[in-house]
């Protein structure tokens, strides 16, 4: 066995991982804080501010379990490398774009490229840490990553207020610069062509099924059920899903193992994770453009909203973790869900004007604390019912779904707001207005939470169709959060069905981050010689 490296070389390699994480966690929530800021500058509507948060969760959701098997084939430092690169790159063309539709695919080639530094960044850890520093080094890796995806809103707001929206993207660049040069010290693999198989079939299918399922639920408020674009786009995408889970069913070496969903724990509890994150992504979605731009937080104060769920998951997650440790996670999955559901309740007594001391601030420590109850025991019950060796790809899995449940949730309550916002402000103005101020409101119910044109309305009753819009704005919202807290009632009943008896021993205390960064710590207890991406299928064969 090779001399381990030297303590120099595994600081510098574990600043690198944690740096190049970072970024891309911050990157990845900062930018719902800058949504209503592109929007006034490159235009586009609700549609194009979600295809601006969902390119980046749809490439990055469809790779990342591919990009495990590539680190793995490849090398840790060669995938790391091209995947900050890449980011950065992706970054750079961020900040530089000249329209809405470049700003879109842009942000999936960061996708792209967040997928192959999650598990390189792990990896890279894995291979410069003995087993016995293994899990500090992880711990110290996951906790910044999860700091880094609640603290993204307060870090984005100051930036859009203080600068421009185009900031957020152009401050990763030297950053970027920083984590290339440290991790020069990491040491170089051959790739193995030997190490894993790679199942490019499966992922573009997945890739494609997901693109088309996307596509379908956000531009249908726009273009309506009758375009053959929409619902061609729906079928399609349903149909080629549906194809990846026949693949993956039968290929010898599938990027998603179907097998392991035959556990019971384990499938009720990524169903969990589905219906929880999927709320999450609602909430830092929704709640963002609503504060701005019907409420009319700037983008810093809308940021600080942020600060509440850090601290609380900074301080409670590890403890909550050990506590179900003890007394076992059925109680505190079934409840945490609940009570993140309770937190979604309060946001929705959120009006048109909206105290952060009196309405912000109790709603988000509700939900922030029963989230602080999930997410540890959530992570953990997933590895708990997989074998040792499966331990990496259930964690992957569990990651994938993670990050695809905020695509999805997004994308599917997204077109069920548009819909209803838009049929709510044409009822509230009614049809006393004239052709002329009609085509307006019509043009405005397209795009959610947008204003009416003012010019284009009398001066009589522009008060009354500011009203109308802002009373439509306010029911549209809290049909999206009233969705995300029947997301987690559902969770929190579904845990019920959690069986007691545990396959293997892992400990929540050690997964206090959960997925919300990537991989739990746990996976430092995988033996040495093994690939430890935690995204691979490798160490089960």
């Amino acid at each position: 066995m090779a001399a381990p490296p030297r303590e120099s070389v595994k600081q510098l390699a574990l600043v690198a991982a944690i740096l190049a994480s970072t970024i891309a966690a911050v990157d990845s929530t900062a930018v719902n804080v800058a949504l209503p800021a592109i929007r006034r500058d490159l235009g586009g509507g609700f549609a194009a501010q979600q295809w601006v948060s969902n390119a980046y969760l749809l490439t990055l959701s469809s790779l990342i379990l591919l990009a495990g098997s590539l680190t793995d084939r490849l090398g840790e430092r060669r995938m790391f490398t091209a995947g900050v690169a890449g980011f950065g790159v992706g970054s750079l063309l961020c900040a530089v774009s000249p329209s809405i539709d470049v700003l879109i695919a842009a942000r999936a080639l960061q996708g792209v490229f967040g997928a192959l530094l999650t598990p390189a960044a792990l990896a890279i850890i894995v291979a410069v840490f003995p087993k016995q520093e293994r899990g500090a080094a992880i711990g110290k890796w996951t906790a910044w990553g999860g700091i880094g995806i609640l603290a993204g809103p307060l870090i984005g707001g100051q930036i859009v207020d203080s600068a421009s929206w185009r900031w957020i993207f152009a401050i990763n660049v030297p950053l970027v610069l920083i984590a290339l040069g440290l991790a020069r010290v990491v040491p170089e693999r051959a790739p193995n062509a030997a190490d894993a198989r790679i199942d490019w079939l499966g992922a573009a299918l997945a890739a494609t099924g997901l693109a088309g399922i996307s596509f379908g639920l956000i531009e249908q408020p726009v273009l309506g059920w009758s375009d053959p674009t929409i619902w061609g786009s729906l079928l399609l995408g349903f149909a080629v899903f549906a194809g990846f889970l026949a693949h993956e069913r039968r290929t010898p070496a599938p990027m998603l193992p179907l097998g392991l969903f035959a556990h019971r724990n384990f499938s009720v509890a990524n169903a969990q994770t589905f219906a929880i994150y999927g709320g999450i992504g609602l909430l830092g979605f929704f709640q963002t453009i609503y504060l701005q731009q019907v409420a009319g937080y700037s983008a810093l104060k809308s940021g600080v909203t942020g600060l509440v769920p850090t601290a609380v998951m900074f301080a409670l997650s590890a403890r909550m973790g050990r506590l179900a440790d003890k007394y076992g996670p059925r109680p505190f999955l079934v409840a945490g869900p609940l009570l993140v559901a309770a937190g979604f309740g309060l946001i929705q007594r959120y009006g048109t004007t909206v105290s952060l001391l009196g309405d912000v601030l109790p709603a988000l420590l509700v939900f922030s604390f029963g989230l602080s109850l999930t997410v540890a025991p959530l992570t953990a019950t997933v590895l708990a019912d997989a074998s040792e060796s499966d331990a990496g790809i259930a964690s992957a899995v569990n990651n994938a779904i993670a990050r695809t449940a905020g695509l999805i949730a997004v994308a599917a309550v997204g077109a069920v707001v548009a819909s209803y916002y838009g049929r709510t402000l044409v009822a509230n103005v009614g049809h006393r207005l004239p052709a002329s101020a009609q085509t307006a409101v019509h043009e405005a119910s397209r795009h959610t939470f947008a204003p009416v044109s003012a010019a284009a309305i009398p001066p009589g009753d522009r008060a009354s169709v500011l009203q109308a819009s802002q009373s439509a704005s306010e029911d549209a919202f809290h049909l999206s959060m009233g969705i995300a807290s029947a997301l987690l009632v559902a969770a929190g009943a579904a845990g019920l069905a959690l069986r007691t008896e545990r396959q293997s021993v892992v400990a929540a205390g050690e997964c206090p981050a959960g997925q919300m960064c990537g991989a739990p710590r746990a996976l430092a207890d995988e033996q040495d010689g093994l690939p430890a991406t935690g995204l691979v299928q490798t160490a089960r064969s």
